[in-house]
């Protein structure tokens, strides 16, 4: 991967970070409240619909901060995911003129919805209090853990997809349907408990299970220890992460060709 290449270029990075961060809330209203409004409204109408009139399940935990807590790591891989995966083609004019890592592009979005996650952090804290929840120390530790292979997962997908989307342009209008479908299959608004053992397990194939599930226990000691889903999980985002950055890697050098 040539990570001392990445490493010069770190400057840039975070440059192509704050770029992206600028142009998502440039004439906006309401700006960065956005990172807010998005996960917290969600959770209003999974509230009312899935756990008053429906009344899935929630692990025990009241169910607004049970469904706002998973929301806060989904919000941050679908908003990297669909950033990434559009990347390359926003960069044309950058990838035509200077040579620089093409890494650079969906790495500098996936850190640039760490921001919006931090903000909508704010909010958990606030509900966590409200609700006399506090994590373990033990579970707490663990928390960056999770994030990471959130962020792996957010990477590895928009690896695939940006290098897709340079060859076949109309993966961009399958992004949005691919993270709509993904949404419904991840544990958001119900939990992943009410599958049994195998099937529970092997739900794990979904990576964001993993990093969902084991967000809530770390946050609300809600469900059950990182166990073999999470493993599962955790083994799945690694080779979709490697895999996709050797497909990104491989196809790269035509793509000054084909934008």
């Amino acid at each position: 991967m040539r990570l001392g290449e990445l490493w010069r270029y770190r400057e840039l990075i975070y440059f192509l970070t704050w770029r992206d961060i600028k142009v998502r809330y440039r004439q906006t209203i309401l700006g960065v409240a956005w990172a807010i409004i998005q996960p917290f409204m969600t959770m209003v109408v999974f509230s009312i619909f899935f756990g008053e009139l429906a009344g899935v399940p929630s692990d025990d935990i009241p169910y607004p901060i049970f469904a706002y807590t998973a929301l806060i790591p989904w919000t941050f891989f679908a908003t990297g995911l669909n950033q990434a995966s559009n990347n390359i083609i926003g960069g044309a004019s950058l990838i035509r003129n200077i040579y620089f890592p093409r890494l650079a592009l969906p790495i500098a979005s996936v850190f640039g919805a760490v921001p919006d996650m931090v903000i909508a952090m704010s909010i958990l804290l606030g509900m966590m209090v409200v609700y006399s929840l506090y994590p373990s120390a033990v579970a707490l530790v663990l928390l960056p853990v999770f994030l990471a292979l959130a962020f792996l997962t957010a990477l590895g997908v928009g690896f695939w997809l940006s290098a897709l989307n340079v060859q076949y342009r109309d993966i961009r209008f399958a992004v949005p349907f691919v993270i709509q479908f993904w949404f419904f299959a991840t544990p958001i608004a119900y939990p992943a408990s009410l599958l049994d053992q195998p099937w529970r397990t092997l739900y794990g194939l979904n990576p964001m299970v993993g990093v969902i599930e084991a967000f809530r226990w770390s946050l609300l000691g809600s469900g059950e220890p990182p166990g073999p889903m999470v493993i599962v999980s955790a083994l799945v985002t690694l080779t979709v992460f490697v895999s996709g950055l050797y497909y990104f890697r491989h196809m790269e050098k035509s793509f000054a060709d084909v934008i």
